[in-house]
């Protein structure tokens, strides 16, 4: 059986060097392949004795050896594949998605008017990716941060986790199996808590004149935490070592994903595959996860 390939896209900066950082601690982990890629449009072809004053892709093959170098002192034996493609970063990206296992790229902060300016490389691959893309901000937390050995459950309720986790945002309109496939996944390699969040902005019934009622207020989480544990009951079953916190917020999806995420090791979200719309797109919750969490966020495609 052929190892499974994680692949990292590169572009010479700093996030771009904390996604191969990332990428490479999730193949150790899992025991697969680590593909480093560079894209440059202005790939030359020439010699292979070359000389390297007269080499035209120096400044590419440089942006590879420099990954691969540092990859290397944090983990010697990891089998990893340099690839340095001549093409645009998008194509060459979406097609590495299609490959692999997974797909990791840098994620820079974005300041108030950029969060609304969807032009980033990085959004696009999301948009329109054939399989789960982490996104990794330089100096955030990477996954041997959010990495401990499992302790007691923790009781189920709206309290906050703190500590080493595994978070993922559910919501409950559609199917959700390969968010929780990653989600568990993702806990269980980590041996860390998972942290299940949904955000549940209360109907209006509740509101009185003088505000929210509080016991109609509860009556209606109480119906989410049970509609949240009939889906969550056969990946707990799956996952027995596992364990699993829901936590229900009445509040929106995407702020109650941003909510939940400080602290987390990872932050797991859905992106749905088909629109409505004839141009590709996140959605709220995963763009609001993107531009305001500290955490790599995992965006998983689902139908």
């Amino acid at each position: 059986m052929e190892p499974e390939i994680i692949t990292a896209g590169l572009d010479g900066s700093a996030e771009g060097l904390a996604a191969a950082h990332w990428a490479a601690d999730e193949a150790h982990r899992r025991g697969a392949v680590l593909r480093l890629l560079h894209a440059w449009i202005l790939l030359a072809a020439q010699a292979p004795d070359t000389a390297p004053e007269r080499d035209q892709n120096i400044y590419a093959r440089r942006v590879l050896q420099e990954a691969t170098d540092a990859v290397r002192d944090r983990h010697p034996h990891l089998r990893i594949i340099e690839d340095l493609v001549g093409d645009e970063p998008e194509p060459a990206l979406l097609r590495a998605s299609a490959e692999s296992r997974l797909l990791v790229l840098g994620s820079r902060a974005l300041s108030a008017w950029e969060s609304f300016v969807l032009g980033d490389v990085s959004l696009s691959v999301v948009a329109r990716a054939a399989g789960p893309v982490v996104l990794v901000r330089a100096g955030g937390p990477g996954p041997r941060d959010g990495t401990r050995p499992p302790t007691q459950e923790p009781p189920d309720g709206p309290v906050k986790a703190t500590g080493p986790r595994v978070v993922a945002g559910l919501g409950l309109g559609g199917p959700a199996e390969h968010l929780l496939a990653f989600a568990f996944d993702a806990a269980a390699g980590r041996g860390v808590l998972l942290q299940v969040v949904h955000g549940h902005p209360l109907p209006v019934q509740v509101y009185t004149p003088w505000g929210v009622d509080p016991d109609a207020a509860g009556e209606v989480t109480a119906a989410t935490e049970r509609e949240l544990d009939d889906v969550l009951r056969p990946w707990r079953v799956r996952f027995p070592g596992v364990p699993v916190q829901r936590t229900v917020l009445p509040d929106s999806p995407a702020r109650a994903v941003v909510e939940a995420a400080p602290g987390a090791g990872l932050l797991v979200v859905g992106r749905r595959r088909h629109h409505r719309l004839p141009a590709p797109r996140i959605g709220a919750v995963a763009h609001a996860a993107i531009h305001h969490v500290v955490c790599p966020v995992a965006v998983v495609p689902h139908d």
